[in-house]
């Protein structure tokens, strides 16, 4: 008996770089799974609380739901100390070869299905915040995983290299907002929101603009 399907959250602090800046930034790192198995999701900046987490778990796979570096820091490090695959869209190849220009991933795809305690994860393609955006949607726990793609008070940033503000909100409205209202949000950074409490707010976003 492996037990309940439980969500976990780690948060690590570091450096997203990108354009030739520089920004300290606190990410969430996720572990989806139970008392056996679980997936990370995203990989940022330290090893050692994300594997901490883990407690001996099996690791099915660290899935990078993008390519920035503050998402995928250590995603090779944890791939080889834990025997398990990473995962990316691989329309963010460029953006992870900024980082890993040597290191292998397997690629994602929009409508795959991971097997994680007894359910699965479906991978919903989001581009925008960057061109291989994933967002992951675990019906079964009515939960969202949103990488940088949707947060609490609108998109994720569309500002720099990569990234298409038009492209995020098609995203957003297109693939987000069809699910329940009531399905939690599980963000890159910061707190949570559900889909219902941001569907309100799309028009206002789009004046506002990139």
């Amino acid at each position: 008996m492996s037990g309940q399907l439980r969500i976990e959250r780690v948060v690590t602090e570091g450096t997203f770089a990108l354009d030739g800046g520089e920004w300290t930034v606190d990410n969430n790192i996720w572990l989806i799974g139970d008392d056996t198995d679980v997936v990370i999701v995203d990989a940022a900046h330290d090893a050692e609380p994300i594997i901490d987490a883990v407690a001996g778990r099996h690791v099915n796979a660290v899935i990078c739901t993008h390519g920035h570096n503050d998402h995928v820091t250590v995603a090779p490090e944890l791939a080889g100390r834990l025997h398990a695959p990473v995962l990316l869209h691989p329309g963010d190849d460029v953006l992870w070869k900024m980082t890993h220009p040597e290191a292998k991933y397997w690629n994602l795809e929009d409508g795959q299905r991971i097997a994680i305690a007894g359910t699965e994860i479906e991978v919903i393609s989001t581009p925008g915040h960057s061109p291989g955006s994933v967002c992951l949607y675990l019906p079964e726990a009515g939960a969202l995983f949103s990488g940088d793609t949707l947060f609490s008070g609108g998109p994720g940033a569309t500002g720099r290299s990569y990234s298409d503000f038009p492209t995020i909100i098609g995203s957003i409205r297109d693939r987000l907002f069809a699910l329940p209202e009531e399905t939690l949000v599980h963000t890159g950074h910061g707190d949570g929101t559900t889909i219902g409490t941001e569907v309100p707010h799309l028009a206002e976003w789009i004046a506002r603009g990139n």
